[in-house]
């Protein structure tokens, strides 16, 4: 009596804690991952980044202002000689300074278009840099998405196989009690301890399993303590039997995310070409300033001499020749040729992806409602066969065969609902549609 008041007194504390835990969604899940994971915080970095470089500036359209001062100061002897008569004349310990200040704008009015080329080019990297987070928060959503399901099958196989302990443990101590009486013999005895032993070691690996999922959802949702615990609210794998092919293929072609992409390399890859022509026209250059000049003199007849005024100037020129013109040009096309090419042959295998995924989401969804019947089926046979044990009416080994059928249909069904879940996540992740599971 003391221990059992002593385990309770332990077991107490941890039933509240348990029942104080915050139960998670998979939209909760979601949440914390996009707001905390590390791909995600660095792929919006990476985005920021991008959106810093689109600016007038950067591309050139702005005037360039430097301002500059220099000092120079020189103490000097000085030796003349007049040609006629020879005579020398020396002078020394004079000290010349100069001072110069002033500020310089030089502004690119005309540059054969490179610079809108270069600015449209900081436009398009901003927005790839949009569709790149774009795809990095799709990945972490289906991934956290299929590793959420992951948990709940773990879950569920945990369960079957703690029920199966249960069965074997009950039919053990049948057994055992038959065994005694001289119903069984002890073959019967040591057999029904091997199943009961087998069923136990599955129940304590599947344990494992279930620790590495935990331990991976909170990785994904870049949870510090990785192996904190989890209560997850829901407890089945709830499957969208609705989805269509017509749906998912036209989805796909409009809003894949990895196409959008495609697409814009290839625009990358027609500006690059817009650069390489604006060489073949003249460029304009404004240059401006004001300065201002001093001198100081050692010696000689003036003390000083300062000059101080606007000074401007433009520059027209164009290149002729530089000997990489023609290559570049050429390479440019071929870029854009590969580019487009690129992007057809990434929509044919997103179309191959679509149909082989469809096919499986189908076959899947067949083989788990097959399963469904089979496992009430499994469970009558299973039901049957323990009525008959019990009057002797069936061996031990038939007794197991029931038991290992009940359990291999259970398996089976979850493994169908499982692989369907992914088929689905898979799906919905290439038509663009991933994100409706942070409303589910």
């Amino acid at each position: 009596m003391k221990k059992i008041l002593l385990i309770i007194y332990i077991l107490l504390p941890l039933a509240n804690i348990c029942a104080q835990q915050h139960t998670m969604t998979l939209p909760e899940c979601l949440q914390i991952g996009l707001q905390q994971n590390f791909d995600i915080r660095l792929s919006r970095n990476a985005e920021q980044i991008a959106k810093n470089n689109a600016t007038l500036a950067n591309a050139g359209f702005l005037p360039s202002l430097d301002a500059s001062a220099s000092y120079t100061g020189a103490n000097a002897t000085t030796e003349t000689t007049v040609r006629e008569n020879g005579s020398v004349t020396t002078g020394g310990g004079a000290w010349n300074q100069t001072l110069n200040a002033g500020i310089d704008l030089t502004w690119t009015l005309f540059d054969g278009f490179r610079i809108v080329a270069t600015y449209d080019r900081l436009k398009e990297l901003r927005q790839q840099g949009e569709t790149n987070t774009r795809i990095a928060i799709e990945d972490l959503i289906a991934n956290l998405t299929a590793e959420y399901y992951n948990y709940i099958q773990q879950q569920i196989r945990l369960n079957n196989l703690r029920y199966a302990v249960t069965l074997s443990r009950e039919r053990l101590r049948i057994v055992e009690a038959r065994y005694n009486i001289g119903n069984f013999s002890r073959l019967d005895l040591q057999q029904a301890r091997v199943d009961f032993n087998a069923d136990s070691s599955s129940y304590m690996k599947q344990q494992e399993l279930l620790s590495t999922s935990r331990i991976n959802l909170n990785e994904l949702m870049a949870n510090t303590q990785v192996d904190a615990s989890l209560a997850i609210a829901d407890t089945v794998i709830d499957i969208n039997t609705e989805l269509k092919l017509g749906d998912m293929m036209e989805g796909m072609l409009m809003t894949n995310s990895s196409l959008i992409r495609a697409q814009q390399n290839k625009t990358l890859a027609e500006l690059d070409m817009k650069s390489v022509l604006s060489r073949n026209y003249p460029y304009l250059r404004l240059n401006s300033g004001y300065d201002y000049g001093l001198t100081k003199y050692g010696t000689g007849t003036n003390s000083k001499y300062s000059t101080r005024g606007f000074t401007a100037g433009v520059t027209i020129g164009v290149n002729l020749f530089d000997g990489n013109r023609a290559r570049e040009r050429r390479n440019a096309r071929i870029a854009i040729d590969n580019a487009a090419l690129q992007r057809q042959q990434l929509e044919l295998s997103l179309k191959a992806e679509v149909a082989n995924l469809w096919q499986a989401y189908q076959n899947n969804l067949e083989v788990w409602k097959l399963e469904q019947d089979n496992l009430v089926a499994a469970k009558e046979n299973y039901d049957i066969a323990m009525e008959r044990y019990m009057i002797g009416d069936l061996s031990g080994f038939e007794m197991r065969e029931a038991q290992k059928s009940l359990l291999d249909a259970e398996e089976r069904i979850l493994t169908a609902a499982y692989d369907t879940k992914l088929c689905e996540i898979s799906l919905l992740q290439i038509s663009g549609q991933i994100t409706d599971y942070l409303q589910k």
